[in-house]
């Protein structure tokens, strides 16, 4: 073949080349576009429910958190479809994720109000019982000295638990409210069984 012809089918090899490679930076530019879009959709999606998801789901923020982290990785090494796809899920999750610490709230607060229902008639109930049994003479069977002191310090120790709770509810803690009512409670049962009180069966 004359030396014209190869320098033709070089020139026409190189045109293919240049032409796949600016298709392929055109499909590139063109999946940039709404991969950028939808990372910033989603960052805002996750903003709109960051503060009650971290109160009350903060495990399912976090997983989600991670998800738009990988799709921002995938956009740095330019892999834009999947960054796009990742996006994507995480606008849809987040909607789940509000609906789910909306769903927890209400879960608290239901179960806050039967605490703070019950507890503060309980831990007057057994100051009362304790108040009685320390002015007497003589104590019930089944009751001594030792059990009495022993509920005089669990009472003790269930107002403190109580102004805690109360505390934190106050200042829109509602996991740690519960959990310290919880253990008031369980501190007001033990007081109440070891003076022989009646419980009442919704703090069973």
């Amino acid at each position: 073949m004359p030396k014209s012809g190869w320098f033709w089918k070089g020139i026409s090899n190189g045109l293919v080349l240049v032409a796949a490679a600016v298709t392929l930076v055109s499909c590139e530019s063109a999946d940039k576009a709404p991969a950028t879009a939808a990372i910033t959709a989603a960052q805002g999606a996750i903003d709109a429910v960051k503060g009650e998801a971290a109160k009350y789901v903060p495990d399912q923020l976090s997983a989600l958190e991670g998800t738009l982290a990988s799709a921002k990785a995938s956009f740095e090494k330019q892999d834009y479809k999947a960054a796009l796809a990742s996006a994507q899920d995480v606008a849809a999750k987040a909607k789940d994720l509000g609906s789910a610490a909306a769903a927890k709230k209400a879960e608290l607060a239901k179960s806050w109000e039967g605490l703070s229902g019950g507890l503060p008639q309980m831990a007057e109930a057994i100051k009362s019982r304790v108040d009685i049994l320390s002015q007497s003479k003589k104590l019930p069977a089944g009751l001594d000295k030792d059990k009495l002191e022993s509920a005089k310090a669990g009472l003790a120790s269930l107002n403190q638990s109580w102004t805690e709770a109360s505390a934190a509810f106050q200042s829109g803690n509602m996991t740690d409210a519960i959990a310290k009512a919880q253990a008031a409670k369980a501190k007001a049962v033990e007081c109440m069984t070891a003076l022989n009180m009646p419980v009442p069966e919704a703090a069973k």
